[in-house]
């Protein structure tokens, strides 16, 4: 059967892969970027907490990823847990980095001007600071995204969720009839998964940056 038969008739199964690939991500994501932006706003004041922060996260993205499901496996078990862990740490990096470099790099003008109309600590933070660094943040989301939409194929190696399964069925049935059909199917699911979050996020740029500032 060619490709497009093979679609035809597994499309039900696909569906499911397709969502339960965007959801993972997109969970991960939004668990990944609430913890970054906080190590973030922890760390920016300080240039050795900010090197530590940064260091860290990155020795975590030098760990191979089927190495890290693999040893989350005897700890946390097969399935959603493993996979939710490691591509949550694998979403880290861009986002810590990008939030102590938008952070710092905030007009201390501004900062000043908002502590001489009395504004408190947290109140210039959320009304000021994270404002003007949401740029940057949100480049590193976009950065963790494309990272993590590969990655969470390996999650099959897990028994996770996703097109992954589809790749792994594939190639261990190579020389099969339709190994090919898994494999390409489960790749270009995650390509046109990967396109539609950078669309979705360049529509949030637009909606969320003032002009402004995106000049």
């Amino acid at each position: 059967m060619n490709f497009w038969q093979y679609l035809s008739s597994r499309h039900q199964q696909l569906l499911t892969d397709t969502y339960q690939h965007a959801s993972v991500v997109f969970q991960c994501m939004g668990v990944a970027t609430l913890i970054g932006v906080v190590i973030g706003v922890v760390t920016y004041h300080s240039g050795w907490a900010g090197g530590v922060a940064t260091t860290t996260t990155s020795t975590i993205l030098t760990i191979p990823s089927l190495a890290m499901i693999g040893l989350l496996i005897p700890i946390v078990g097969l399935g959603v847990p493993p996979t939710v862990i490691a591509l949550t740490l694998y979403g880290l990096l861009p986002i810590v980095r990008n939030a102590i470099v938008g952070l710092r790099g905030v007009d201390p003008a501004l900062v000043d001007a908002a502590k001489g109309i009395g504004m408190s600590g947290p109140a210039r933070l959320l009304k000021v600071e994270l404002p003007l660094a949401w740029p940057p943040i949100l480049t590193g989301i976009r950065v963790s995204t494309q990272m993590l939409m590969g990655i969470a194929a390996i999650a099959a190696y897990a028994s996770g969720p996703g097109l992954g399964n589809e790749i792994f069925r594939g190639l261990a049935s190579l020389g099969s009839r339709n190994a090919l059909n898994q494999v390409l199917a489960g790749t270009i699911g995650i390509i046109i998964l990967a396109l539609l979050f950078d669309a979705a996020y360049v529509l949030i740029g637009r909606l969320t940056i003032p002009r402004g500032i995106r000049a």
